[in-house]
């Protein structure tokens, strides 16, 4: 990422501050859970509320990696399909990226389809803001600089910057451009050398980082999971519902199913 681009998403959330926090406290009010607290296990509590408002999440190896996450409202059922041909990580963001979307941003998504491109920060007014919500809640202030500056103390020989913005990820389990934007957020990390050498620093040097220090490799992994069966499953039973109350013929949804199983291949490349 070019340095003047961080700038950019930098004064956005810097502008947008209090706003984007309002919009994190309520999501934490919704999922029950104390404002600053840390969202570990973000599919597992964030699934249950979607799945209350009719959003299915279901997980997906798509073909095409520059996607993140598709978000798309229909008439009957919601979904979010996110990515897993992406590491782990960056799942985690897209799926919180979509909270977004869902909930906050000024034009609603009646119908249609929403895209999260994987890892771009675009100039769109929506995408800075979702990406600011998405690092807020995943990386809440306090924590984060009390593990940054945890990590910092405890650095050894060899360790560098990278080394700490590695050990971020690992805990937050985020990608890497996302720890090392909320690093600069909170003025945890100044402009100048070390700033331009940790936005030119490439997947391979996270991953040598990482296994240098004894981190959690898997969540720069791809889970290749593929949740599209029991999707399949459960639309064929509410069709069959549907069927027995008189709402829906046999054919009609024959019909959808196949046309399900065609999307689902246009996706996955099949």
């Amino acid at each position: 990422m070019e340095i003047e681009r961080l700038k950019k998403i930098i004064a956005y959330g810097s502008q947008n501050l209090r706003r984007i926090e309002n919009n994190v406290q309520d999501f934490h009010a919704l999922i029950g859970m104390e404002r600053h607290s840390e969202l570990r296990s973000p599919m597992q509590i964030i699934r249950t509320l979607l799945e209350n408002m009719d959003y299915i999440v279901i997980e997906i190896p798509f073909r095409d990696k520059e996607i993140g996450a598709l978000c798309y409202n229909g008439d009957a059922l919601n979904y979010v399909f996110l990515n897993t041909a992406l590491p782990r990580c960056n799942v985690n963001f897209a799926l919180c990226h979509e909270i977004y979307h869902i909930f906050y941003q000024e034009k609603r998504l009646n119908h249609g389809i929403d895209l999260y491109m994987n890892e771009h920060y675009y100039d769109y007014e929506e995408e800075l803001a979702a990406n600011s919500f998405a690092g807020m809640l995943l990386m809440p202030e306090k924590s984060f600089c009390m593990m940054c500056q945890k990590f910092k103390r405890e650095a050894k020989e060899g360790d560098t910057m990278l080394s700490v913005i590695s050990r971020l990820m690992n805990y937050y389990e985020v990608p890497y451009m996302a720890a090392l934007i909320r690093c600069y957020e909170l003025n945890l990390l100044e402009a100048g050398a070390v700033l331009e050498e940790l936005l030119n620093a490439d997947s391979e040097d996270v991953r040598r980082e990482f296994v240098r220090l004894w981190l959690d490799e898997s969540i720069l992994e791809a889970s290749k999971k593929d949740n599209y069966p029991r999707l399949e499953l459960l639309v064929k039973s509410r069709g069959e519902k549907y069927q027995a109350e008189g709402y829906l013929n046999e054919r009609t949804a024959s019909k959808a199913r196949q046309n399900m199983r065609a999307i689902y291949k246009r996706i996955r490349g099949e």
